[in-house]
């Protein structure tokens, strides 16, 4: 498809092709100080169709960008068929979007993108998600003047500016909430948390790696169910879970792996992860060999956290049992040597997440945001 002698856009047919889309972002952030180079391995399955198992019920097509020869732009459209059956909707998606600052190419992506939904009948087109909301999730547009933490996007001030002047606007925010031990007021917090154990007998424990498949499990019942009243939710198949656990196992911290329990029953969880993007931020070339001797060498200079997910299940979510897994986080995460954390992301309208995360003094210091048209 072509829009003029100089710019024009090519669909991502060959390895070589693949690679020139993950290797984007090296050039429009060569000059970025905050961005944090993705693992290039991780890229590479995250677009495999034929690997990454949200692709046994997804569909997808990813495009370049030229002008006079050189890529200075990427898209892709996505078909998750799961979220359309789960939420009765006839939408797609746009994710890995990248761009020079030009709204002609920026104009030209989203066309692409979008005439590749409409023929096949899809007349919706949200984003960004890379690939899904259970993944990397929505378009930073405040707090530019802070790296993303571990499995948070990143993208530059003017990426707002192209994605509404190709006719995309607002459909929610996400918010991301920083907290740290100068905020965190523990005996007032404290008080409230003895007030919820003595009603609501709510204890929380460490998960037990030793019988981490069966952990996990419990984790998956919970995220599923307690996720799935949530805007844009969808249940992740068992294959996916199994995925994204296998791959958060190794930098997992046991002690910040949370469930909570009634009565011995599991009713909520939390799961916070090192920010390991502190020590990738460093790893400039992607490569996977150079970043694990970084985070082997220095791990202990990891001091902050990111809260990745918190919830608990439907009837119980007026018990306090998400304050409750906040403060054991806190908690817990400065015994084992962290400062601060990051709580993201929370939906701009989740009242019961966003007023727990106001209770522990939290800051809401970063915004992103979901777009849409139709078209």
């Amino acid at each position: 498809m072509s829009y003029s002698k100089e710019l024009y856009i090519e669909t991502v047919r060959t390895k070589t092709d693949l690679k020139k889309f993950i290797k984007l972002p090296w050039k429009i952030y060569k000059e970025n100080f905050y961005w944090v180079p993705p693992l290039i391995f991780e890229r590479k399955f995250l677009l495999d169709k034929n690997k990454n198992p949200f692709f046994k019920h997804a569909e997808a097509e990813y495009f370049l960008a030229y002008k006079n020869n050189e890529i200075v732009g990427r898209i892709s459209a996505i078909i998750n068929h799961n979220h359309n059956r789960e939420h009765n909707e006839n939408i797609g998606f746009f994710g890995f979007f990248e761009c020079i600052n030009d709204q002609n190419v920026a104009n030209s992506l989203f066309d692409t993108a979008k005439k590749w939904l409409k023929e096949r009948k899809i007349s919706i087109i949200r984003g960004p998600a890379n690939p899904s909301v259970n993944d990397e999730y929505g378009l930073l547009i405040e707090g530019f003047d802070k790296s993303p933490v571990v499995m948070m996007p990143y993208n530059p001030p003017y990426y707002p500016l192209l994605i509404e002047g190709a006719g995309l606007q607002k459909i929610k925010d996400l918010y991301a909430y920083y907290l740290s031990h100068n905020i965190f007021d523990k005996e007032k917090i404290e008080r409230v948390i003895n007030l919820v154990q003595d009603r609501y007998h709510i204890s929380v424990r460490t998960i037990n790696m030793k019988e981490f498949d069966n952990e996990v499990k419990i984790i998956e019942k919970i995220y599923n169910e307690a996720w799935q009243y949530n805007w844009g939710a969808v249940k992740m198949t068992q294959e996916e879970f199994d995925t994204l656990a296998k791959s958060l196992k190794s930098i997992v911290d046991p002690e910040l792996v949370l469930i909570a329990e009634v009565d011995k029953k599991p009713v909520g969880f939390a799961l916070s992860l090192p920010d390991i993007n502190q020590i990738l931020k460093y790893n400039r070339s992607g490569w996977l060999i150079p970043a694990m001797f970084r985070l082997i060498k220095n791990k202990k200079q990891i001091n902050g956290i990111r809260i990745i997910a918190l919830g608990v299940l439907k009837e119980y979510q007026r018990t306090g049992a998400a304050g409750f897994l906040f403060y054991e986080t806190a908690v817990r995460a400065l015994k084992q040597g962290y400062d601060w954390g990051e709580a993201s992301w929370v939906l701009e309208d989740n009242i019961m997440m966003n007023r727990s995360a106001e209770m522990m003094n939290a800051i809401l210091y970063k915004k992103y945001r979901i777009y849409q048209q139709n078209f």
